[in-house]
């Protein structure tokens, strides 16, 4: 059975060799089709994973807050629920903010495997200085804890997050506004709050211009300044998570809001609309490549299928013989994977040099230089082959199919 198979494997391969310029032409579209597959592939899976990877270190996994999805009904509302009543005048009972019995919130959040929790404290000040006054949002933070759930610390053109624990009263706020309000790091700004009463501000860090993730009126404090300076000791409104496995923060997120009820947010959630878009694009993506590659099978199906018309006598001949249906099939399909494995082969070259091309591009953005971020996993090489392979024996298997049904008896016949 197996010489049988390599006899048939040898026909195919010197019909091939007869027809040397279709080969060629044929082969050259799989491998130009292969290339620019793994070239367009590469480059748009390669910004996609980037761009995720940003999304998921930007902020924490999980952000638990002191809202609730769905607001416990008022009082009155709760005390004739169901009556034929209509109530009006009453003053609207309003709960106090902040996560009540936060520690244990913390703690569970702590407990989950390879999960790191952050609390911190959300508000807004006026800083003032020289009669220039900017409306800024603080955050209060515990830096040792939150440089570990986050990438802030990588956001700063000046000092570090630790800064705030050694200078008293210590705030670090974005380059545009520290522009504005005039100050450089060591400079000192009074800052106030409409629950307490102002107070004198060192800022110690500034962060980059251009970060998207940060606000340029936003500022980060000691979690225990932002306490005092907001007039809420021993309140936090907000707890951040970080997983070891980022992906699993949907899971984690329902689980830690239905046992205690506050708002859990995945990066999921929060970046539903980016992560739609991202699969529209997918699809766009794949649709246009795998139109590559099949037009480019046709280069294969013209080859196979002329050859099956140039045949159709020495076909005859063979099926007189006693060749199979099957045996013929095999030998024209085998054509189709031959063109189709060296086009891969080529394509593969091809589109590595291509991507080797755009790894080496660099584009200066604001003040760093950024390279084209590619994916150059084994998996984009094997979708482009599997890809090529299957439009190939699909593309040999038709005029392979015609071959079979010939009627040796009808050629013979019309040859004499």
């Amino acid at each position: 059975m197996t010489n049988r198979i390599w006899f048939l494997i040898a026909i195919a391969l010197r019909h091939l060799s007869r027809r040397r310029r279709q080969t060629a032409v044929a082969v050259s579209g799989v491998a130009v089709g292969v290339g620019f597959f793994l070239a367009v592939s590469a480059l748009m899976v390669g910004s996609q994973n980037d761009f995720i990877k940003q999304l998921i270190d930007a902020a924490p996994h999980i952000i638990i807050s002191d809202e609730l999805r769905s607001p416990l009904p008022q009082p009155g509302l709760r005390a004739y629920a169901g009556g034929a009543i209509q109530l009006h005048g009453y003053k609207v009972r309003n709960e106090v903010r902040g996560i009540k019995d936060w520690q244990a919130v913390l703690a569970a959040a702590n407990a989950v495997p390879g999960a790191i929790a952050s609390p911190s404290l959300t508000g807004g000040v006026t800083l003032r200085l020289g009669g220039h006054d900017e409306a800024i949002s603080i955050v209060g933070v515990e830096p040792e804890i939150e440089s570990r759930i986050s990438t802030i610390e990588d956001k700063l053109r000046v000092g570090h997050l630790r800064d705030l624990e050694t200078t008293q009263g210590g705030i670090i706020i974005g380059e545009d506004l520290g522009r504005r309000l005039g100050v450089r790091v060591g400079d000192i700004v009074a800052a106030t709050s409409s629950s307490a009463s102002g107070r004198s501000m060192r800022v110690v860090g500034l962060f980059k211009k251009g970060q998207t993730q940060l606000s340029s009126g936003a500022g980060y404090v000691l979690l225990r300044e932002a306490q005092s300076l907001l007039g809420r000791p021993f309140i936090i409104n907000r707890i951040g998570v970080k997983l070891s496995d980022p992906y699993a923060a949907q899971v984690v997120a329902a689980r830690l809001e239905a046992r205690f009820g506050y708002k859990a947010e995945s990066w999921q959630e929060r970046s539903a609309d980016f992560l739609s878009l991202l699969m529209t694009r997918n699809v766009i993506m794949y649709s246009v490549v795998s139109a590559i590659l099949l037009v480019a099978s046709f280069g294969i199906y013209t080859v196979v299928s002329n050859s099956v018309s140039d045949k159709r006598r020495d076909i005859a001949i063979m099926r007189s013989i006693g060749f199979s249906q099957g045996d013929l099939q095999f030998i024209f399909v085998v054509e189709g994977l031959v063109l189709a494995l060296i086009g891969v082969l080529i394509g593969w070259f091809l589109g590595y040099t291509l991507m080797t091309i755009l790894g080496s591009l660099r584009f200066p953005i604001s003040d760093d230089v950024q390279h084209v971020p590619l994916d150059r996993s084994p998996r984009q090489y094997f979708i482009a082959a599997a890809a090529s392979f299957l439009a190939g024996a699909i593309a040999a298997w038709l005029p392979a199919r015609k071959a079979a049904s010939v009627d040796p008896v009808d050629i013979l016949r019309g040859a004499v």
